[in-house]
């Protein structure tokens, strides 16, 4: 296990340090919502969500699939 905090944590931890700590609350929310903006949810999760779409009838017709799509 590396204990030794990395260069961009250390820069990280930098900027923190120079924070006012009544701003912590909204930074954590930013920085969550932004992790769960970029990872990838499993595959189980995302078909189900997919599924419950489909039987709820929220689907689009294929050629609006494409819209704003250039293909040559």
């Amino acid at each position: 296990m590396n204990v030794l905090p990395s260069e961009k944590q250390r820069q990280l931890l930098a900027e923190l340090e120079g924070l006012p700590e009544e701003y912590f609350p909204l930074l954590l929310q930013m920085i969550r919502t932004y992790r769960d903006s970029v990872l990838l949810k499993p595959a189980a999760d995302t078909f189900r969500q997919g599924w419950l779409e489909a039987q709820a009838g929220e689907t689009l017709p294929v050629e609006r699939l494409w819209e704003g799509i250039d293909v040559e």
